[in-house]
């Protein structure tokens, strides 16, 4: 889990090549990057599942993320990524990770496999 922390510190920092720095100042959705991303939230959800407080940190950058990706992207502008589909399962996807952050478990019936973005 260290190492998705770190990815995640990167990130929530908005560091420079991060995908959310480079998709809210370039207006560039990475899909390698949002899949690394995707993948560190994942880690970290599945490593603090039996945590009893969550750092700040981390419970900001989950909401940041939760919140302001599918609003920058809303905009009629953006230049989204194809196919639509694709988007759209990344947008649930970042919700879905929030909620499980947030509540220590997920929504989905066990076994769940998390497809891959």
């Amino acid at each position: 889990m260290d190492h998705a922390l770190k990815i995640l510190e990167r990130e929530f920092r908005s560091e420079p090549g991060s995908f959310l720095l480079r998709l809210r100042c370039e207006l560039v959705w990475d899909r390698g990057s949002f899949s690394e991303l995707e993948r560190a939230m994942r880690a970290v959800c599945a490593g603090m599942r039996e945590a009893e407080e969550l750092p700040r940190w981390l419970a900001e950058g989950y909401y940041h993320v939760a919140t302001d990706v599918p609003s920058w992207t809303a905009h009629p502008g953006f230049p989204r990524p194809e196919p639509a589909e694709y988007y759209a399962a990344c947008i649930e996807r970042l919700t879905d990770l929030a909620d499980w952050f947030f509540r220590g478990e997920h929504v989905y019936i066990e076994p769940h496999t998390w497809p891959e973005l």
